[in-house]
């Protein structure tokens, strides 16, 4: 690991700013990054990697609540650290860096534990906004290309076999909410289809993470298809 790339970050950070490590393979895209991270005080980049392996010792030893991880850098590749770190820390949250909206390389990612996946055109305050939002345990999917995604999970969902018993604690309300989790719904359409709050939904997530010990909405989801809650044409 080449120590010069983390100089200017010493891993540390106030209470309550979200601590970021960003991992690319270009020095001034890093340096603009993390202007756009820390833009609006709510987040702090506390280390950099310039590849892949490099992300995973950096990590390792910071622990980062957020990881911004480029899709494509040498030695080793940001899906293949993303899977690294996941097996490390399955609570990592992990937003891929991209330039391109290939859908396999979504999909791949997210199957690596990826928490959601950003083009790297975005604004900087969508950017910041993504970070806050993964950082709550909400999923982040360019929305043209989450049709997709879930199609994937549910063709998977065919050859799975059902019958995990951390299932049974769900309460009906929470299958349902859960089933509507997997067809790509935000928790405000989740509240109107059920004629709930906004609020109930979101507790109703928080408690089916716990329950299922997952760490996202896209594992909610994986985890759904896999499990047959929803049908696969859904």
């Amino acid at each position: 690991m080449e120590e010069s790339v983390n100089d200017d970050h010493d891993g540390d950070a106030p209470p309550g700013v979200i601590r970021v490590v960003i991992a690319d393979d270009h020095a001034l895209y890093r340096q603009g990054m993390a202007v756009v991270v820390e833009l609006d005080g709510a987040a702090k980049v506390v280390g950099q990697a310039s590849n892949g392996a490099e992300a995973v010792e950096v990590c390792a030893r910071l622990r980062p609540d957020v990881v911004l991880m480029d899709v494509r850098m040498p030695v080793v590749g940001g899906i293949e650290a993303a899977g690294r770190l996941h097996a490390a820390d399955p609570g990592a949250r992990i937003l891929m860096l991209t330039m391109s909206d290939d859908e396999s390389d979504l999909f791949q990612a997210i199957k690596a534990g990826a928490s959601g996946y950003l083009l790297k055109d975005l604004p900087g305050e969508e950017v910041a906004d993504a970070i806050r939002r993964v950082h709550d345990g909400q999923a982040i999917i360019p929305p043209g290309m989450a049709a997709t995604l879930l199609q994937e999970f549910s063709r998977l969902s065919q050859d799975a076999a059902p019958g995990d018993p951390a299932a049974a604690h769900l309460t009906d309300r929470e299958v349902e909410v859960l089933r509507l989790v997997a067809r790509g719904m935000v928790n405000r359409e989740i509240a109107e289809s059920l004629g709930i709050a906004e609020n109930t939904v979101k507790n109703h997530v928080r408690s089916i993470l716990e329950k299922l010990h997952l760490h996202s909405r896209v594992e909610a989801a994986v985890y759904a298809h896999q499990q047959r809650l929803v049908p696969p044409d859904a």
